[in-house]
């Protein structure tokens, strides 16, 4: 704990204002607010999501709280729609602005998009310093070295530039607490409008991702080795944030299912802990399922889960590393349909090897092994960022040109074996036969938000894709195309 006299006044800012297709509470905003707090500091969380005017109500809190230190969460670098791509950081040079203009605080950036592209964004937004990785750990330490105006470029976890030179100094090794972290959303954020928008309360039961997927960038943000957290805690929150009125929980791992027992541990928590919470988890791997598996999340109180495949066809899948092949999908489907969770399965189309014939196959599966009662979504494009594997493979096809600095703008990947008309129009096709089928189109659609919460008026509960093919019935009925 500091003393009175290093006590400082902390102004977090959560960025993001994306609303599709929902809102998404701040975890980690939330989570870095009360490690200040510990930590002895005064802490305001101003959450832009709601917004209407992002640099007033910056300069509101500016005037009426005078920070000392001023921290961004900045979650998204851009949208990863190829088609209709939205870049988000030019949002955050304007808030960064506002800052400046109203402020001679140090700007401290962190979140999920900065251990993607740190280098990029630092020197975008010429930012005093970023935290990188367990901002729990680190961000307590760096105000810490702020508040007793000691040096903080050699803390492990900061990245920043001196003199307009890259540094980045690694997370030290130390152990993962086993606790899970819940904050007390209802104190930072405005939790009815995250309701009215049919969102779910976050929770993590492990940090971490053991895969290899070419294009992932989970390892920048979470690192390569899973720290788990000890399933009874688990519970435990699920069942405190059920109590307070979080009833609707999403578990956010990168993936859920891995290590199998882990999850199964924290099945086994729930269950007994006797929650009111509807769960749902859109990260399941299908080389890790199987009807033991669900029967455990039934009984854990599963009301919606996804299985991220991105292919049914092996070479696909092979060509992304995805450590499963299409028996593993299929089997997956099998042990679905035996079951009562409503399930969305995730397709990523033009990876490395994608071909029409794998398109294809993938398609067919789609229609022909996913349950109607359940959802295939379907992305098109690899968003590529500097330093995953698929931006060598870009490269060496001669389809990425540009520097990792220039790749900070969106930028995608295609298979040259396929060719984006045909693809879009084979889409088209499965769209119209197959209601539930849902696209980057549809999660993108401007009434999105007005449906959200005429749902949420009418007592209809998350996850809403379950409705998907009423919903696209109904918006058919009045003339719009979905």
């Amino acid at each position: 704990m500091y003393t009175n006299s290093h006590t400082m006044k902390i102004l977090l800012i959560s960025t993001n204002r994306n609303t599709l297709p929902m809102p998404v509470m701040p975890i980690g905003a939330c989570i870095m607010a009360q490690a200040a707090e510990r930590a002895g500091h005064t802490v305001h969380l101003l959450d832009l999501m709601f917004t209407r005017d992002a640099p007033a109500a910056i300069e509101a809190a500016l005037l009426g709280f005078k920070p000392d230190a001023v921290g961004l969460s900045v979650r998204n670098i851009d949208n990863n729609d190829m088609r209709n791509p939205v870049f988000f950081l030019e949002d955050l040079n304007t808030i960064v602005n506002a800052i400046r203009a109203g402020s001679s605080a140090p700007i401290i950036l962190g979140g999920a998009a900065l251990g993607v592209m740190p280098e990029q964004i630092l020197q975008l937004t010429a930012a005093t310093c970023a935290v990188i990785g367990d901002g729990e750990r680190v961000f307590p330490l760096l105000l810490d070295h702020i508040s007793h105006g000691k040096d903080f470029t050699g803390i492990p976890g900061v990245a920043g530039l001196d003199h307009g030179s890259y540094y980045w100094n690694a997370p030290a090794e130390e152990s993962c607490p086993a606790s899970c972290p819940t904050p007390d959303y209802r104190r930072w954020l405005d939790t009815s409008a995250y309701r009215s928008q049919m969102s779910t309360t976050p929770i993590q039961t492990k940090t971490g991702c053991q895969f290899q997927c070419v294009y992932c960038t989970y390892p920048g943000i979470e690192g390569r080795s899973c720290r788990l957290k000890d399933p009874a805690s688990v519970a435990d929150s699920v069942a405190r944030l059920a109590a307070a009125g979080h009833r609707d929980i999403e578990i956010v791992d990168s993936v859920f299912n891995a290590p199998l027992e882990h999850a199964m541990n924290v099945c086994h928590e729930l269950a007994r802990a006797g929650h009111t919470a509807r769960l749902q988890c859109l990260e399941l791997n299908p080389r890790y399922f199987d009807d033991a598996l669900m029967t455990a999340m039934e009984r854990a109180g599963f009301v919606g889960m996804g299985i991220t495949l991105e292919s049914a066809s092996d070479p696909v899948l092979q060509g992304l590393r995805k450590g499963f092949g299409s028996r593993e999908v299929h089997h997956a489907a099998e042990v679905v349909r035996r079951h009562r969770i409503p399930c969305v399965w995730i397709f990523l189309f033009g990876g490395p090897g994608e071909t029409e014939a794998t398109v294809r196959e993938t398609l067919h599966f789609a229609r022909t092994c996913i349950h109607p009662r359940d959802v295939a979504f379907f992305n098109t494009g690899i968003r590529i960022y500097p330093g995953t594997e698929l931006e060598s493979i870009a490269r060496e096809q001669g389809l990425l040109t540009c520097s990792p600095p220039e790749m900070l703008s969106p930028v995608f990947y295609l298979s040259p074996d396929l060719d984006a008309r045909w693809l879009e129009q084979e889409l088209k096709k499965a769209m119209l036969g197959n209601m539930n089928f849902i696209t980057m189109d549809t999660m993108g659609l401007s009434c999105l938000p007005t449906i959200h919460r005429v749902c949420s008026r009418v007592g209809m509960r998350p996850p809403l894709w379950r409705h998907t093919r009423i919903i696209r019935r109904g918006l058919r009925l009045v003339g719009m195309d979905v």
